[in-house]
């Protein structure tokens, strides 16, 4: 019997606060424009669901919305990926491939790390921002594509444009429209809805009720910085819903990193730090080293300590 796939998190923009409000005002007035618009901000602070709120808010919302991340395609590849290629165009290329862009017609095309693409990639790029033709790999024939094209990146591309690693005149024709996207830590107001909504579909993907947090333990993920802003939040909320040890999410049951007072620890106790922004499996597996190495090997009292059965235990060590 195949398992149907777990639902995927599907995160509504959440403006409560004063900075989400005032940069969606702004937001909601370029979407019906067509016009290229780049966000800027750090990383995990929402980049892709403020594109795709765009999207949805201008006229091609019923086209498709094709995201492409520009650091994670081999720079040899990237011309391909983006612009598509023709049979026999290099070793492997048996059929004419499709690019992003062609597959992004009617609709919006995010290129996300912006800043990371090849260079050699850029002036392509340009042109086919200025004149929306383009020719695949190993074609002979400009194509014409109808599309919209929207940016991100994690940084501001001025300090990439002075080590030469940017070009001048790219940079200049995607500044037209530049939204930043406020950290977690600067809208602090929406972090009890984040919660919230993290919990409940979180419980649902992991077919469990959804956990209640107690006042103290969502009183110090308020107060927390987060530097990993949205995507840590959310990892740090998966965590304490698959490791909860009951229905409600007290401050020791957060991940470590978020106890407000460390120094009360009993004697001897360590404390590890666990990175929010690697996968989930990675934290899973170095809380559960810590907490067995904490209990000198004994499974029993390791399990208890985190809630779950020997069983569990094991095979989450075998994984």
């Amino acid at each position: 019997m195949v398992r149907a796939p777990a639902p995927a998190i599907v995160l509504e923009p959440v403006m409560s606060s004063p900075a989400m409000r005032s940069f969606d005002r702004v937001l909601c007035a370029v979407a019906t424009k067509d016009v290229t618009v780049t966000f800027v901000g750090e990383s995990g602070s929402g980049k892709e669901v403020m594109a795709r709120r765009l999207h949805d808010l201008s006229p091609r919302r019923s086209g498709p919305f094709v995201p492409i991340n520009c650091a994670a395609i081999p720079d040899a590849l990237f011309e391909s990926e983006l612009f598509g290629h023709e049979r026999g165009a290099f070793t492997g290329a048996v059929e004419r491939g499709l690019g992003k862009v062609e597959i992004a017609g009617g609709g919006t095309l995010f290129l996300d790390e912006v800043g990371e693409m090849p260079l050699a990639a850029q002036p392509k790029l340009l042109r086919f921002l200025e004149t929306h033709r383009f020719m695949r790999v190993g074609g002979t024939k400009k194509l014409e594509v109808d599309v919209r094209v929207v940016l991100a990146t994690l940084r501001p591309l001025e300090a990439e444009v002075r080590a030469g690693r940017f070009r001048e005149d790219l940079y200049y024709r995607i500044q037209g429209v530049a939204l930043t996207v406020p950290p977690l830590r600067e809208r602090r107001r929406d972090i009890p809805m984040l919660i919230d909504t993290f919990l409940r579909q979180l419980g649902a993907i992991h077919n469990c009720a959804p956990a209640r947090l107690s006042r103290s333990a969502r009183a110090v993920l308020m107060a927390h910085d987060w530097p990993g802003n949205v995507r840590q939040l959310r990892n740090a909320i998966e965590l304490v819903t698959i490791l909860r040890s009951g229905k409600t999410v007290r401050v020791h049951d957060l991940p470590p990193g978020f106890d407000p007072a460390p120094s009360a620890e009993p004697a001897g106790e360590q404390t590890i730090s666990i990175d929010l922004d690697q996968p989930l499996a990675d934290m899973v597996d170095d809380l559960v080293r810590h907490v067995v190495a904490a209990e000198r090997g004994d499974l029993a009292r390791a399990a208890r300590r985190l809630g779950v059965s020997v069983r569990t235990l094991q095979r989450r060590r075998r994984a």
